[in-house]
């Protein structure tokens, strides 16, 4: 038995196209760069602010060594005129109408008290995290079955969260509408495996813990701050950005290609504290100041 074959390559992008929604900045932007760090030939990154966009656009292709580029288009995802522009853009972007790599990042949240809950947001937070991902993936699915083969699939990578697996806040400062969103995203991600499967085409879902990004970043301090939330984790120490990076990059690789329908938790082991009592006593402490 020899060494495995085309070794160097299983983590490698070399040629793939991806496009990437709330592509510039936090999680996305560091999924972006890491796909170019990879090798993709061309990274489209997806937000509603231009401007936003082309400092992103800007930053990603002042990386050093990469051979492809990355290019933008704004727009939203919350609406279904808004999802059929992206889609006509995005086959405007693409060489050969084949996309090799879908990543439904973008998100949106709101806090407060469920009995208190305004309706707009509720609205808008399944618009953009729920019927966006929907919409946007089932239209693409055309482009993505052209790119995938059998032992390549074409990847799509639904950004959950450890909100949609866990309840990690109550009370005034709960996101409970965001996390309903997120666990619908990861039955989402089960069905779409097995249909888009004989298309040649994977599903799996991320769902991060606690990075330090904006969307992260109140919820933090809240929390009291990144040294306290970090003491918090089985790690010590929060998300960074090299672990999205790996993650998303071994997902889409193919080191990657058989797997599918999985939900991967990024959170260093923090889901599983609700057992430990330290993490019941730190809890306690929280939820009695609500």
């Amino acid at each position: 038995m020899t060494g495995i074959p085309n070794f160097d390559s299983l983590f490698r992008l070399d040629g793939k196209v991806a496009f990437i929604t709330g592509g510039s900045r936090g999680l996305g932007f560091d999924i972006a760069a890491a796909f170019l760090q990879a090798g993709a030939s061309k990274v489209i990154i997806n937000a509603r602010k231009e401007d936003g966009l082309q400092k992103a656009a800007q930053d990603l292709n002042s990386i050093p060594n990469i051979r492809g580029r990355a290019s933008f288009i704004a727009g939203n995802v919350n609406t279904m005129e808004s999802v059929e522009k992206l889609v006509a853009a995005v086959k405007e972007e693409v060489p050969g109408e084949s996309l090799h790599i879908l990543v439904n990042n973008a998100g949106a949240s709101w806090g407060g008290s469920f009995e208190d809950y305004e309706d707009w947001k509720t609205a808008k937070t399944f618009d953009v995290n729920v019927r966006g991902p929907f919409n946007l993936t089932r239209k693409l699915v055309p482009l993505l079955a052209a790119a995938g083969t059998p032992s390549d699939p074409a990847r799509v990578i639904i950004m959950s969260s450890v909100g949609g697996i866990a309840v990690t806040h109550v009370g005034r400062d709960g996101a409970i509408a965001y996390s309903i969103s997120k666990a619908a995203m990861h039955h989402f991600g089960r069905n779409l495996a097995l249909e888009l499967a004989p298309k040649n085409i994977t599903t799996n879902v991320i769902a991060p813990g606690w990075f330090p990004t904006r969307l992260a970043n109140p919820a933090i301090e809240k929390y009291g701050g990144l040294d306290a939330a970090s003491a918090d984790n089985p790690m010590g120490r929060l998300g960074l950005r090299e672990d999205i990076a790996g993650t998303a990059v071994y997902l889409c690789s193919k080191a990657g290609a058989y797997v599918n329908g999985e939900d991967i938790t990024l959170d260093g082991g923090k889901r599983l504290l609700g057992g430990n009592s330290n993490s019941h006593q730190t809890d306690a402490k929280r939820i009695a100041r609500l």
